[in-house]
């Protein structure tokens, strides 16, 4: 099974600009499944995965901030 890119994007949070890609993927049932890879640092992906591209990027344009404000908070704790 190989994921094919579909899109890509960026989503901004705090005036810093992350990349996303969006990938498709078939499973062996023949169904779509999709999933968002969004890059906030050198080795530091965040992965959302889908049935649906339109809640994919629901989902990533709203959790991208929480999961960026969480690694902050981690940093400093």
């Amino acid at each position: 099974m190989f994921r094919t890119l579909v899109k890509t994007a960026a989503v901004v949070v705090d005036d810093r600009t992350f990349p996303v890609r969006y990938f498709e993927l078939r499973t062996v049932r023949g169904q779509r499944r999709y999933s968002a890879e969004i890059l906030l640092g050198p080795g530091d992906r965040v992965i959302f995965d889908d049935d649906s591209m339109t809640n994919l990027e629901a989902r990533a344009t709203r959790l991208a901030p929480a999961t960026l404000y969480s690694r902050i908070l981690a940093r400093t704790a």
